[in-house]
């Protein structure tokens, strides 16, 4: 795994228990701004062929 691959698995982990905790919490304004955050990841790691498990439902089809 490179460098670039380990940054955008820890950043999207931490932007998924972001959400999770935001969803759980009530906060629609986080929870908004994370699942964007997730869906530029997603098109990031698409972008260079990477596969993150975190980021699956947040794939362009």
């Amino acid at each position: 795994m490179t460098e670039f691959h380990s940054e955008i698995t820890q950043r999207a982990t931490r932007a998924a228990q972001s959400l999770r905790k935001a969803q759980e919490s009530g906060d629609d304004y986080l929870a908004s701004v994370r699942e964007a955050e997730l869906e530029s990841l997603a098109r990031l790691a698409d972008e260079h062929g990477l596969r993150i498990p975190e980021l699956t439902n947040y794939s362009a089809a």
